[in-house]
């Protein structure tokens, strides 16, 4: 098993601290122009932030920006090399809100199969991603949507990458567990993003009662009006049993959450201010742990073909 990063295939045991769903470079024309506020797409700047996240003591960080939608893999390369973070890129696609003017959305299961297929095992310019992303931007897929879903069970038959899905406002994640399912992937080898923007539990019990992932990355936002949500709903499904399906990221695309750009609480706070707050909760070192680094190691890391390129070839 390997965890593929921008700078080579590490072992899962080397991720160390991991933030599963971050945003470190958002270079896009039509972010800078529609959503500046999450306009990322400076080295200096991301090199400052993830810097601090290093020296609290993070070793890897999921970059959730897929193919087109303001990813730009050689800026992360040089984020990783400069801060010493590991950094794990991501093939696929986000909502179609990021692609004004792009064609190749439209395109089938196959030709997108096949170009983010090429992604996980060639590269682009010799930098290879390590998760597939898929989202759907309300609770029933689209028809488009579902070509995506689709080629995400090629994508994955063909490289054995792990899928990470975006989940609008939380939502929908059953329906796109079934989709998934539905093309040949295994339970266990789906993360689902941002459910934790619902608080009925009996939505997450049902979700994590399937067997997949949740990346819960609400809490930096809960933390700066006072609310610890997202921390109840972790110590909830821990003492529900699902605990060991539960990683955790900040989803800190938001300018404003960056002490880089004067905002805060930073995003380095994940790991120093929010274990305080499950500790507070009756959560012990072994929970928190297991989210941050057993369970990532084990998520994240998958079986390359044999055939297939790898770092010492």
């Amino acid at each position: 098993m390997i965890v593929r990063t921008v700078l080579g295939d590490i072992e899962p045991a080397s991720m160390g601290v991991t933030f599963a769903h971050e945003h470190l470079i958002i270079d896009s024309e039509v972010v800078a122009e529609k959503m500046p506020h999450i306009s990322l797409p400076h080295v200096e700047e991301a090199v400052a932030e993830v810097s601090e996240c290093a020296v609290a003591g993070v070793g890897t960080m999921l970059d959730a920006m897929p193919t087109g939608s303001g990813r730009n893999l050689e800026k992360l390369a040089e984020v990783s090399l400069r801060t010493g973070v590991n950094v794990i890129a991501a093939t696929g696609m986000h909502t179609r809100k990021y692609y004004e003017g792009v064609d190749w959305v439209d395109d089938s299961a196959d030709d997108l199969a096949t170009h983010f297929t090429a992604e996980i095992l060639d590269g682009v310019d010799g930098i290879r991603t390590g998760v597939m992303k898929v989202a759907s931007s309300t609770e029933r897929i689209t028809p488009q949507e579902r070509e995506l879903f689709l080629a995400a069970g090629l994508v994955h038959h063909a490289t054995g990458v792990p899928i990470l899905t975006h989940c609008e406002d939380g939502k929908g994640a059953i329906e796109q567990v079934s989709a998934l399912v539905g093309a040949g992937i295994e339970p266990g080898q789906i993360l689902l993003s941002h459910t934790d923007r619902v608080t009925d539990r009996g939505y997450h019990r049902e979700i994590l009662s399937i067997g997949v992932n949740v990346e819960y990355d609400q809490s930096l936002r809960q933390h700066l009006v006072g609310s610890d949500d997202t921390a109840r709903l972790i110590a909830d499904m821990w003492h529900d049993g699902f605990g060991h399906q539960i990683l955790l990221g900040t989803d800190g695309a938001r300018r404003s959450l960056w002490t880089t750009f004067g905002g805060a609480p930073g995003l380095a706070w994940l790991y120093t201010g929010l274990p305080g707050v499950l500790t507070g909760l009756s959560l012990g070192h072994s929970e928190i742990k297991t989210m941050f680094m057993t369970n990532p190691a084990r998520v994240l890391s998958f079986n390359p073909p044999p055939d297939a390129p790898m770092d010492d070839e």
